[in-house]
């Protein structure tokens, strides 16, 4: 569900190797469709409401919707989260020892069947939290504009022809997707 932008993603360095898929598909989901620093802030808010921790499953369900609204959190985001919290209670949302043995697509799979929680939302967690070296989230309009731009081109490619071209650069399609994210919008190829 979410497409991000050049700003608009988690950030890899702010993911901690043993973060819960559950905590990181909450973030994954305060940042869909919003810029970084808007999404920050509302995740600031939800930790300070926790003490300055993230909210276990059950502590998110015991949180007041007016707070959670208060934090910034849209009404259907708030759904999704308390769904997550409910799919983490129910084993329905696998650990981190877990989620890393898993392969790519079963976790894509399993994890998309949740509402709110998209390819590109899973994609996120496969490449931040879990630190998978080969996904291309071909989605993503960051990483489709890096593209047009290092190649200048007049229109992006489709997921599609982007998941065609990226096939050569596996199995490193994680560093592929960062150096897109990051071509200056200013970019003139040579």
């Amino acid at each position: 569900m979410g497409q991000a932008g050049n700003n608009d993603r988690p950030r890899p360095d702010t993911a901690p190797d043993t973060q819960e898929p559950y905590e990181a598909l909450v973030r994954a989901v305060a940042y869909q469709q919003l810029h970084g620093k808007a999404a920050a802030a509302i995740l600031g808010r939800l930790l300070e409401l926790h003490g300055g921790q993230f909210p276990a499953p059950a502590a998110l369900l015991a949180t007041d919707v007016a707070q959670l609204r208060a934090c910034g959190f849209s009404g259907r985001k708030i759904t999704y989260i308390t769904g997550l919290a409910q799919a983490a209670l129910a084993g329905n949302i696998p650990d981190h020892a877990t989620a890393l043995a898993m392969e790519d697509e079963a976790l894509i799979t399993q994890l998309t069947a949740l509402p709110g929680i998209g390819r590109w939302t899973v994609e996120m967690m496969l490449m931040h939290t879990l630190r998978r070296a080969d996904i291309l989230p071909v989605d993503d309009l960051g990483v489709r504009e890096g593209f047009r731009r290092l190649k200048g081109l007049s229109t992006a490619p489709t997921p599609r022809l982007l998941r065609d071209i990226g096939l050569a650069w596996s199995p490193h399609r994680s560093s592929a997707a960062w150096y897109l994210w990051h071509v200056p919008r200013d970019y003139l190829p040579p």
